[in-house]
């Protein structure tokens, strides 16, 4: 069990505290270049993918519970800091929790070391502001097999901490872009190989098209828009095609995730073929 460095922090004022509550807001991530990691599961996906973790903050009854995770952060060169319940509250932005919370570094990468990869199915996101629904779809895109999902313009920010949470610890699985302009990523990804397709649901073409089933077998970015008020004229105009998930029941649409997640099958299915 890795032993906590100094005594424990009971106070909500502590600069170490104060310092990593800070990154809650956007803007201070973006100074710090750091983001909070909440629960066992996010700290031991970070640790299990190589993501360097800087502090780590835990309760007493964490401590006893997650012992193993806390030493393997130490050894990484973590500082382990226990704090009370109290100060954990604090910090934590859940209703319960989880009493581990990882300060780490920013994990996404440059677009151009995501096209170097030659990826084969990509996920853009074209803003989607929702942090739940943006998680989710990165989980999905892990678990299809995606290369990358690329966080476009106006998009939410994925180190939000709902958004990390909803990822079930994908953020640290596979490689994310974020800041990209639209046009930019489709240029890029075009320059690779991949087709870029827009789900609308007002799409003419549909995803059990025979003839589009059999296209998904090549390098293909799915494009996927607003929960609200989707893919925009000027933005569907830069995808190679709109593509709509049939619905053959009464339901008047499905939400960002369950279209993603169908779309994303769809290409690994037959890119596995």
């Amino acid at each position: 069990m890795a032993e906590p460095a100094g005594p424990e922090i009971t106070s909500t004022r502590s600069p170490r505290v104060r310092a990593a509550r800070q990154l809650a807001r956007r803007a201070l991530r973006q100074r710090a270049h750091a983001f909070l990691a909440e629960g066992p599961q996010a700290v031991g996906e970070a640790l299990n993918s190589g993501a360097a973790i800087t502090e780590l903050f835990v309760t007493a009854a964490a401590l006893a519970r997650y012992g193993e995770l806390a030493a393997e952060a130490a050894r990484r060169g973590a500082a382990v800091q226990a704090v009370s319940g109290e100060v954990m509250a604090e910090l934590a932005q859940t209703v319960t929790p989880q009493g581990l919370l990882a300060v780490c570094p920013f994990v996404d990468v440059p677009l151009a070391r995501l096209i170097e990869a030659a990826p084969r199915l990509v996920v853009i996101l074209a803003s989607v502001r929702d942090p739940g629904n943006a998680g989710t779809v990165l989980r999905t895109a892990d678990a299809a097999g995606a290369d990358g999902v690329i966080f476009s313009g106006a998009s939410v920010d994925p180190y939000n901490s709902k958004c990390v949470r909803a990822s079930a610890g994908s953020l640290f699985h596979l490689p994310v872009v974020v800041g990209a302009t639209l046009a930019e990523t489709v240029v890029a990804l075009r320059g690779a190989g991949l087709r870029v397709l827009a789900a609308d649901g007002g799409a003419r073409h549909r995803l059990d098209d025979l003839d589009l089933a059999a296209r998904l077998v090549l390098p293909t970015a799915w494009l996927f828009g607003n929960e609200a008020w989707g893919l925009p004229g000027d933005l569907l105009q830069l995808a190679d095609e709109a593509v709509a998930v049939p619905i053959y029941g009464r339901a008047e649409s499905l939400n960002l995730a369950a279209a993603a997640a169908v779309c994303l099958y769809s290409s690994a299915r037959a890119l596995r073929s």
